[in-house]
């Protein structure tokens, strides 16, 4: 069907996945094996993680509901980082998953294909809400998650990787606009997209003088991970 929708969001996606497989293109079987910025995880186990998280949104995208939306681009996320033990269970599950594959290529294939099928849904996907993880969204803010989580994922993938490209420059402003949502407040002036996305995802710390001009927004911190 012709989508009446805006393609922002859509091209958001696209500029994130293509963003995250620039990186993967140039890697070796090697480099697959260097840690990120997910705990315990591999390169290998997050490009998994990462190919399953595209093929979620190609679920959601392809289950439609009449439902009224219980969640948005920003209260999606109050959902994540309150769970420790079960963020763990995760973690052991993808790298369990990850290990099946014996080499670098088809993992790096099997996000490459995913991704690709999740662009093309996203750019001819209609107007309406769809069900992912027990929540309904419209399918913009469903695209805005997806993102979301190819853009702050791409800054776990390089931490170990000097010299590769970063993420999207789009990518990081919706990360930018989802975090200042969450947060009701604009962050620090001097603070890029980037060194945000990383402190209001926990996966950078505030220095002394940040707490300090913050106050007591600093405890709000971070707003999901």
């Amino acid at each position: 069907m012709t989508s009446r929708r805006s393609p922002a969001r859509a091209d958001l996606v696209r500029d994130a996945c293509a963003a995250f497989g620039a990186v993967l293109d140039g890697l070796g079987d090697d480099d697959s094996w260097a840690a990120t910025g997910c705990p315990g995880w591999s390169v290998r186990d997050l490009t998994h993680h990462c190919a399953m998280d595209a093929l979620r949104g190609l679920v959601a995208l392809h289950t439609p509901t009449t439902a009224r939306p219980d969640r948005d681009a920003a209260t999606y996320w109050t959902d994540w980082g309150g769970d420790p033990a079960g963020a763990a269970e995760a973690r052991r599950h993808t790298r369990v998953a990850a290990s099946m594959v014996l080499d670098w290529e088809p993992v790096r294939a099997l996000h490459r294909e995913t991704t690709r099928a999740l662009v093309h849904a996203a750019q001819h996907c209609g107007d309406g809400a769809v069900r992912t993880q027990g929540h309904v969204l419209r399918v913009e803010d469903l695209l805005s998650t997806l993102a979301v989580e190819a853009t702050v994922h791409h800054l776990d993938l390089i931490q170990h990787l000097d010299g590769s490209p970063g993420p999207a420059v789009d990518g990081l402003a919706e990360v930018r606009r989802v975090l200042t949502d969450l947060w009701e407040r604009e962050p620090l002036e001097h603070w890029s997209d980037e060194h945000f996305a990383r402190v209001g995802t926990g996966r950078a710390e505030l220095t002394a003088q940040e707490r300090a001009e913050l106050g007591a927004h600093a405890d709000l911190l971070p707003l999901f991970s």
